[in-house]
């Protein structure tokens, strides 16, 4: 199964696909892509930014362009949802959807959530209306595709939310969370305390860090260091950047003082992670 809608650069793609025959790149080239990653039949093992993940089945995952995909070709049991920024962008519909910051974080622990039976049928249902919209084409075939997938996201949102630590946490709140995210994706490379989006959000880090106490497990700090590490690794794997350039990149002030973050976070050195990661793949 593949379907492709693309028409005009300005107008962008989306695609259905179960990968049955051709890998993640052969299937979408080399564009920014949103990646909505569903493990419909059974457990599936994919690459996400370096390390191999377990789906299992009836989990879906939420990747943005940021996030790196290995996805072996003819692998069974996956259908994903992906698209471009052109198609959809996240951030102009995000008073819509209330996704950005939630859904697709510039993380590099992806979104994910787990269906049950209920929720299983009643997402099994949408992917067929997104399968019938993909073999109707008209001139109104854009929308209808994009309508069908800001439902999905308003689904998918919702299930998210249930997994707040504490469900009582108002929308106030959660707004400042899904700021310090935008703002983080914003200047991660220059901005490396939370002291810093502290100031920008006009709250104390202590407040900040109470937050996201009743939001995940994640503390705003790791969310910072896991979008550096992030870059990194992209950096590492996707250019010929050296490590030493890698870090002026990031906004460390010495080569050392980078390679010794990326150890204590990536649990290697950046020339062992771009090894290791390049012999699996």
């Amino acid at each position: 199964m593949n379907f492709k809608y693309s028409k005009t650069p300005e107008q962008g793609s989306i695609i259905l696909t179960d990968f049955n025959c051709a890998s993640f790149e052969t299937r979408l080239g080399t564009g920014d892509f949103y990646k909505i990653i569903w493990a419909k039949e059974n457990d599936i093992t994919i690459g996400i930014d370096g390390y191999s993940v377990q789906l299992k089945k009836d989990h879906i995952v939420f990747c943005t362009p940021y996030n790196m995909i290995q996805i072996a070709p003819f692998l069974k049991g996956v259908t994903s949802l992906i698209f471009d920024r052109e198609f959809y962008c996240i951030r102009d519909h995000d008073h819509e959807v209330s996704c950005n910051g939630f859904l697709f974080l510039g993380s590099s622990t992806p979104a994910m959530v787990k269906l049950t039976e209920k929720e299983r049928k009643s997402f099994e249902l949408h992917f067929m209306f997104l399968e019938e919209e993909f073999g109707t084409n008209d001139a109104i075939q854009g929308e209808m595709l994009r309508v069908l997938l800001k439902r999905l996201l308003i689904k998918s949102v919702r299930l998210l939310k249930k997994t707040i630590v504490d469900p009582t946490l108002k929308q106030p709140k959660m707004d400042i969370i899904r700021q310090f995210n935008l703002l983080v994706e914003a200047h991660f490379r220059e901005k490396h305390n939370v002291s810093a989006y502290a100031d920008l959000l006009n709250k104390s880090p202590k407040t900040l860090s109470n937050l996201f106490a009743k939001y995940n497990s994640k503390t705003p700090s790791q969310v910072i260091n896991d979008r550096i590490i992030l870059e990194a690794k992209k950096l590492l794997l996707m250019s010929e950047k050296s490590s030493k350039e890698i870090a002026f990149a990031l906004g460390f002030n010495e080569a050392s003082h980078f390679s010794r973050f990326f150890k204590n976070h990536a649990g290697e050195s950046p020339n062992h992670f771009k090894k290791n990661t390049l012999s699996i793949y």
